[in-house]
């Protein structure tokens, strides 16, 4: 059902401009699927940013921790080609080259080795590091940038102690955050645009059931009310009539005689509803016994016969082979009865009806063919609608167009299907096929 066709039939907004409960409901389940799927990427997305800050700040500092290595290694050298040339051989740590690092030798003191300046923070962890050892922190250089750096004390073979530092400009990681945060963020905001189009089409599909339902149950509360209207207005009719003024015993009963009548459809119409309702809710327990169609076929033929009498129509049973099924013998009664009457309802007297009771291929079947009135083909697709009756139903005989509705959900509940057919001008036929009952082991 389009939205438009909802709302033309159940007031799409009211004077206020409110949204139907359904579109509300619509709206619900796309913010819970848009909200969820957000909660669900901002939790993998801050696990990720977290794992990637852990992996990165460890990189870079075992690069620092190398670096450093490398500047101890390049002061041994030195200390060791100085003694063997007496200082003429080229400063390693002057050599020493590392990219995107700044690095810095340094006496226990705090007095820069080399380079000959240092910043007041790198001289004060040199201090800091002879004193406690090796140690990793993030300082902020006075007008300059905020540094990641690594210092490191060592002992060279002569006996003097000095401090390595290394130290890297933050804005590397910085930026390396700041690009994983924008590409995340684009990902997500584009996971979050598909997954809001995409819940609004699922929150559609989903109410889709509710509002077909919603329709049906509208529509069903429609067509009882109209159908009860009528005998609750004789009801009414007659007793106002009668109350109007005084009759004789004669009329009083005729009265009552009416208004036990259409109280008697009002019951039935009740019961029908009832039926149908403990069927949609699931609360009519089905029995599950092998038993045989035909025994129970012949019971609710034997029933018939007097109503076929009374009507002038001949019934017989042309075939009645042994049919074993598997079901609830009270509903599978109700339901042959259901066919036959609605046969000889809309046969006319003179015509007959003829019962065929019989196994196809393991599977019990019953057939009822009639020579009545028979179906429009439009109209058989219908008919096992609730309240549905064709044109010519409605002029030939009663009933609300609740029995074949009932008599769809017994089939159902069965496994059995419901085969119509009515070619025109020769009656009706309709075929129960019925599952093949399970081998005995």
């Amino acid at each position: 059902m389009r939205d438009t066709d909802l709302a033309s039939n159940t007031g799409a907004r009211g004077s206020a401009g409110r949204f139907t409960p359904l579109t509300r409901l619509r709206l619900q389940l796309s913010a819970w699927y848009v909200g969820t799927f957000a909660a669900i990427l901002l939790a993998l997305g801050g696990f990720l940013f977290l794992s990637i800050v852990r992996q990165t700040e460890a990189d870079l500092t075992r690069s620092l921790r190398a670096a450093a290595h490398e500047l101890e290694h390049a002061a041994e050298t030195r200390e060791r080609e100085a003694i063997v040339t007496g200082g003429a051989a080229v400063d390693a740590v002057d050599e020493l080259r590392i990219p995107d690092r700044s690095l810095y030798l340094l006496d226990t003191a705090g007095m820069p080795q080399h380079p000959w300046a240092a910043p007041a923070v790198i001289r004060a962890a040199a201090v800091q590091a002879a004193r406690t050892g090796p140690m990793d922190r993030h300082v902020k250089v006075a007008g300059g940038p905020r540094l990641q750096l690594f210092a490191e004390p060592f002992t060279l073979p002569s006996g003097h102690r000095y401090v390595a530092v290394v130290a890297a400009n933050r804005i590397e990681l910085e930026d390396r955050y700041a690009a994983v945060i924008v590409l995340f963020s684009a990902l997500a905001l584009t996971g979050v645009l598909l997954v809001a189009i995409g819940g609004w089409l699922l929150a559609r599909k989903a109410v889709r059931p509710v509002e077909k339902s919603v329709e049906q149950m509208r529509r069903f509360m429609a067509d009882a009310a109209h159908e009860l209207r009528t005998p609750i207005a004789v009801l009414r009719g007659r007793t106002e009539v009668a109350l109007q003024r005084e009759r004789d015993v004669t009329a009083y009963i005729a009265t009552l005689q009416t208004v036990g009548l259409e109280a008697e459809r009002m019951g039935g119409i009740v019961e029908d509803l009832l039926t149908l309702a403990r069927a949609d809710a699931g609360e009519r327990p089905l029995r599950q016994e092998t038993l045989f169609l035909d025994d129970i076929a012949l019971d609710a033929s034997g029933a018939m016969s007097a109503l076929a009498a009374e009507r002038g129509v001949t019934f017989g049973v042309e075939r009645f082979e042994e049919a074993p099924v598997v079901g609830d013998p009270v509903l599978l009664r109700q339901l042959i009865l259901i066919v036959l009457d609605n046969a000889l309802k809309f046969t006319p007297a003179g015509g007959s009806v003829r019962l065929r009771v019989g196994r196809e291929d393991s599977r019990a079947t019953i057939a009822v063919e009639d020579t009545g009135i028979g179906i429009a083909d439009d109209e058989i697709p219908r008919i096992f609608d609730r309240f549905y009756r064709g044109a010519s139903a409605r002029e030939q005989a009663g009933g609300v167009g609740l029995g074949l509705s009932i008599a769809l959900w017994i089939a159902d509940a069965h496994g059995a299907t419901i085969d119509v057919t009515s070619p025109h001008d020769r009656g009706t036929t309709v075929t129960l096929v019925f599952p093949a009952p399970p081998m005995r082991g």
